[in-house]
């Protein structure tokens, strides 16, 4: 390794680089073929950090930096390299030597030349590194995860108007990818503070993939072993969690954000930006178009968990993250109380008492009764969400065969109380004629909710 290193130091800075990248595809591609899992070692990574992304390997040496043109055209070699290197399994691996965090002083710089190279196969449409990227964004700890996403909604949310529709694009070349960066950007923006509300093209855009094809939600988690132990601090299997705070908390957390400051003691005067309205009606239909996409993703899961062996023994709805998410609405109603945000905050807990009962009964969220009412017992009242907390959820045993159409009764008595007894058996009455048949009704045709999309029961909005 000491000769290929002393090779490299008489190059220039793109030369070593784009050297390096052959070195590693040899390598491993050598490794590969002996071994199903290879390993990198730290000669490897030290060239890798020095020469790619110039992290001197002696104290007190210059780093050997690269122009702007140099940055590009090392772009342009990694997208050219992943694209035509035809073995999935040595583009894998050396994306994760490139790139997996290594918690030294090099992370920076790889996390810079990784948001760009990723940036730029958004723009190109490179699948194979957006493929790469959605298997790094599975396995790499949350927080860089969410430092991935953020470049990302940077590069094509905010700095560029219209250039959303270049990442809304990639939903058919990339649906992995697609469902990975839900996930990232509902980790980042949580609604915790007005800075983390998602942008509204953001908003529109996840909604139209989630909306068009509601099992994009589901595709990590169909396609992972889950027997196989995932890194501690990952992101979640589904991005379901994230979504369901962003519907739940929304109504408030708007709210929050047109709260009037005070000055001298008097509301001041809104700014022009508080005072437009436009848009706020689209924007509530996106939140009830994605919670109606999230309610039917939770009534799928029945079945795929049952088709796994893991219904009632796989939550994809963590109970901790649930109690985490009702803290916070919480201290969102108490925040709000003094405005008198009745209305928002009627419809966050329809929304949420939803999302507990279809959760729990598809076997999506697993808790006990008892659990759902400690969970929820400092909340303001909401008839629905008593309603659902009223009586236990009678879920389908994981051995019986799945009904279409399946959903536990909540009319049942609650925990406590008897149950009606059974009435006496009457006499056998005599049966009476048959009727004469009737005409047949005409058929009516079946009004959904939204336009193209059946429901069986109206969302809350």
């Amino acid at each position: 390794m000491s000769d290929i290193r002393h090779s490299l130091l008489r190059r220039d800075a793109l030369s070593a680089a784009k050297e390096v990248l052959y070195h590693l595809d040899i390598y491993f591609s050598s490794q590969l073929q002996s071994t199903a899992v290879p390993i990198v070692d730290k000669g490897t990574l030290e060239l890798v950090e020095e020469f790619i992304f110039h992290v001197p390997k002696e104290r007190g040496v210059l780093p050997k930096r690269m122009s702007s043109l140099q940055e590009l055209q090392l772009l342009e070699i990694m997208c050219s390299y992943f694209q035509e290197q035809s073995k999935d399994a040595v583009r894998q691996v050396i994306f994760s030597a490139l790139f997996s965090p290594q918690g030294n002083k090099a992370d920076d710089s790889r996390m810079a030349m990784l948001g760009k190279l990723v940036s730029m196969a958004v723009a190109v449409c490179r699948v194979p590194i957006l493929e790469c990227a959605a298997l790094w964004l599975q396995r790499t700890h949350a927080i860089y995860c969410v430092r991935l996403a953020k470049v990302l909604v940077d590069d094509y949310c905010s700095l560029v108007p219209g250039s959303v529709q270049t990442l809304q694009q990639i939903f058919s070349a990339s649906p992995r990818f697609c469902c990975q960066f839900i996930t990232a950007v509902t980790a980042l923006f949580d609604m915790s503070s007005d800075d983390l509300i998602p942008p509204n093209d953001l908003l529109e855009m996840v909604v139209t993939w989630i909306f068009d094809d509601p099992r994009l939600t589901l595709i990590t988690f169909l396609n992972t072993p889950i027997s196989a132990n995932l890194p501690v601090g990952c992101l979640d299997l589904t991005p379901l969690v994230g979504l369901v705070r962003w519907c739940v908390k929304a109504p408030l957390a708007y709210k929050r954000n047109r709260k009037p400051a005070l000055t001298n003691g008097h509301i001041s005067k809104l700014s022009k930006e508080e005072k437009e309205e436009e848009g706020v009606g689209d924007r509530d239909l996106l939140y009830s178009k994605l919670h109606l996409s999230i309610l039917q993703v939770l009534m799928m899961l029945q079945v795929h968990l049952t088709e796994k062996n893991l219904f009632g023994r796989l939550g994809l709805l963590v109970f901790d993250h649930m109690v985490q998410l009702v803290e916070e609405l919480s201290r969102l109603v108490d925040e709000l109380n003094p405005l008198n945000a009745t209305k928002e905050t009627e419809l966050s807990l329809d929304r949420l008492a939803q999302a507990l009962q279809v959760a729990v009964a598809s076997g999506a969220l697993l808790c006990t009764r008892e659990d759902l009412r400690s969970l929820c017992s400092r909340l303001p009242h909401n008839n629905l969400l008593q309603l659902v907390l009223s009586g236990p959820v009678q879920q389908q045993p994981p051995h019986s065969a799945f009904q279409p159409g399946f959903y536990p009764h909540i009319h049942t008595p609650p925990l406590g109380y008897p149950a009606r007894p059974t009435p006496p058996a009457h006499s056998q009455h005599p049966a009476h004629p048959p009727h004469p048949p009737h005409s047949a009704l005409p058929a009516h045709p079946v009004q959904p909710f939204l336009p193209g999309m059946a429901f069986p029961y109206r969302p809350i909005r």
